[in-house]
């Protein structure tokens, strides 16, 4: 069995990278995939496949680092990233954005396994309080973002036309409905935006050998998003963004530390997301969803395999994508951001074309509209979560 696990790992790595390295794949996309053809697996230990999905996911995350930080493409747990990833990009320092995202996504594996034991003690004992109390503290969180921003009703409206957008969605007979939902709203949007100020990304420095930040700005980075993390990560609708944003509120955080705190929010829900699977049998995230859904009784050698594969995919991905981002860093700077630009969307629009149907493409349409509405307006790009998160309140009230 050990064997088939290890291949499933490294099969999971090798996807993952391809995944979070095109623009607008999304991890429960390939999951869903998997899971339409699982009949293809059948002789293989379940584990195996779980494996699989738990690396594929870690990976995805770090390699999704890249797009997010040098094309301006990013998926929705990176998509506060790209305004201090891109001021820095601007300035020659992609790497170190790269870099500081990568340290943040790591050292979530600290904080993950501090948490695994409180989860699995506390967690079953409070877990009929959480379900009652998901809708509220999804409303209270959104009404809290909505309302730190400099105009609140602007961002209320897109709150609420995303929220609406992503009922629709959801409703319509489209296979994958978040494919052309995410990506008009948090990829084609900011990049036909980027297309009308962006003309040329001027060349990367090499990573300075010196630490990117003193070790108490890590700390003072981690300590908040480890606490909103485990509240938040069994929340659903609610993704790493809005951890980053809450931690945010209660230390300040420069630009460095953002970009660190986004990578360890965006590693840490996907991980403790898994525990959650185990502990109460909730999933909050499609690849927890999707390894509950094919193991069904997940057990403590399940969940141990899980976190396993998960470290040595993180292990992996670390290395691997900087070595890829610095030669993203070498290639962008030579080519046309016009020209890059409208590649990039040429290639979302066809994937959607394969993978949904024309209502997809209407989809598309309609959130690169409001995706882009939302940023010339000047809202939080976070708001636009509301297309999550709005349904998920509505599933739970009505």
């Amino acid at each position: 069995m050990l064997i088939e696990v290890l291949i499933a790992i490294i099969a999971g790595i090798f996807a993952g990278s391809i995944t979070g390295l095109i623009p607008g794949i999304h991890i429960n996309l390939v999951a869903s995939l998997v899971m339409a053809n699982i009949t293809y697996f059948v002789g293989l230990p379940i584990i195996a496949l779980a494996c699989f999905i738990s690396a594929l996911s870690i990976t995805h995350i770090f390699m999704d680092f890249i797009p997010s930080i040098f094309l301006g493409a990013p998926d929705d747990d990176t998509i506060l990233a790209v305004l201090p990833g891109h001021k820095l990009l601007k300035s020659g320092e992609g790497i170190k954005a790269i870099k500081l995202m990568l340290q943040g996504a790591a050292s979530a594996f600290v904080v993950f396994i501090i948490c695994i034991p409180i989860y699995i003690l506390f967690l079953p004992s409070i877990q009929n309080f959480i379900s009652n109390a998901i809708p509220y503290m999804l409303i209270w969180v959104s009404v809290f973002i909505i309302f730190r921003d400099r105009n609140p009703f602007i961002s209320l409206a897109v709150f609420s036309l995303s929220g609406i957008l992503g009922f629709i969605s959801f409703n319509t007979p489209v296979h994958e409905p978040l494919l052309p939902l995410l990506t008009g709203l948090f990829g084609t949007s900011g990049i036909i935006t980027s297309l009308s100020g962006s003309k040329n990304i001027p060349n990367q420095k090499e990573l300075p050998k010196t630490n990117l930040m003193p070790k108490s700005k890590y700390i003072f980075s981690i300590i908040p998003a480890s606490i909103f993390g485990a509240i938040c990560s069994f929340l659903p609708g609610i993704g790493s963004s809005h951890i980053a944003v809450l931690s945010s509120e209660v230390v300040k955080q420069n630009r460095k530390q953002f970009l660190f705190l986004t990578g360890l929010s965006s590693s840490l829900a996907m991980l403790l997301s898994f525990v959650a699977a185990y502990s109460i049998g909730k999933t909050r995230t499609g690849s927890a969803a999707f390894i509950k859904e094919v193991l069904v009784n997940i057990s403590s050698l399940d969940l141990i395999l899980i976190i396993a594969s998960s470290i040595i995919s993180a292990f992996v991905a670390y290395y691997l994508c900087l070595k890829i981002s610095k030669k993203y860093s070498v290639i962008i700077p030579k080519m046309n951001y016009t020209y890059l630009g409208i590649f990039v969307i040429s290639i979302l629009l066809i994937l959607n074309l394969i993978l949904t149907n024309y209502i997809g493409i209407v989809i598309l349409s309609t959130s690169t509209a409001l995706g882009i509405w939302a940023i010339k307006s000047g809202s939080k790009r976070i708001n636009l979560m509301g297309s999550l998160i709005l349904p998920t309140i509505l599933y739970y009230l009505i």
